[in-house]
């Protein structure tokens, strides 16, 4: 039988003990420590956030549909009733003075009523003006307006058509400014503008002045050719409410030209300055 030699039977050992001696050294080794931090998130993980659903679109047209339009097409009614005085002076008894608007409509169209006239001391009425217009928004400030205008009082009546702006002018005054083509081809214009000095919130300071000019004159309603008539006025007015305020003031009202001189004939004063008492109004 043949015989190993020593170094032979050393190799062979070690290749045969080698694994079991490797699955022994495995059973003694100390597991691997578990990570003390897990892994952040992704960014777009933490800031992603589900969309909202898009609004459902119209089976009729395939358009989206985002509900009921907003209602911009309110129906609103407005009243101002700016003078409602009694004038006192003038060396006779008290007239009376009225001067109002009120309208209906939206905020870009109009239906105006304007009237305004004077009750003198021997009881016949002047300066009757009411006017039926159809206003438009031009501008966010301004309305152009037109319709009719009707002289009614003491006096023979007379009918025109009227064309005009109103609105707010920069620094905040009020402007009216109109024309007028009567029924017997006369021309006329009359301007009138406002302002409010607010001395505290409810003490108000209100200058106004109007005037009138005519192309023809027209001697059964005491108007002559060129500027006619200017009636200014300065009251001072204290707002209990802002709907109703009490006020007193003067008011100057002055003739000219052809115009003074048809009054004149008639036996009246051509101007005078009054004392004022009246209120104010809105709704």
């Amino acid at each position: 039988m043949p015989r190993c030699s020593p170094p032979f039977l050393a190799v062979a050992f070690c290749l045969l003990t080698a694994p079991a001696f490797a699955e022994h050294a495995g059973h003694g080794a100390a597991p691997a420590p578990a990570p003390l931090l897990a892994a952040a998130p992704a960014p777009s993980d933490v800031l992603a956030a589900p969309a909202p659903p898009a609004p459902p679109a119209s089976p009729s047209s395939g358009l989206v549909d985002f509900g009921e339009p907003v209602e911009d097409h309110m129906i609103f009614v407005h009243g101002i009733l700016d003078q409602f005085e009694t004038r006192l002076g003038g060396g006779g008894r008290p007239e009376f003075r009225w001067d109002g608007q009120a309208w209906i409509g939206t905020d870009t169209d109009k239906l105006w009523l304007k009237s305004e006239g004077l009750l003198r001391r021997d009881g016949s009425l002047d300066d009757g003006l009411h006017q039926f217009l159809y206003s438009r928004a031009i501008t966010t400030f301004w309305d152009l307006q037109a319709g009719l205008r009707s002289d009614l009082d003491s006096k023979p009546s007379r009918h025109w058509a009227a064309l005009g702006i109103q609105g707010l002018a920069p620094l905040f005054f009020n402007v009216e400014a109109t024309a007028y083509v009567s029924d017997q081809g006369h021309l006329g214009a009359r301007l009138v503008g406002s302002y409010d000095l607010l001395l505290t919130q409810r003490l108000i300071l209100q200058p106004e002045i109007e005037m009138k000019l005519d192309s023809k004159a027209d001697p059964k309603r005491q108007v002559g050719a060129g500027l006619s008539e200017i009636d200014a006025g300065l009251r001072l007015r204290y707002e209990i409410d802002r709907k109703f305020a009490p006020y007193i003031g003067v008011a100057f009202r002055n003739n000219f030209g052809q115009t003074a001189d048809i009054v004149r004939r008639a036996g009246e004063s051509a101007s005078d300055v009054r004392l004022t008492v009246g209120i104010r109004s809105w709704f």
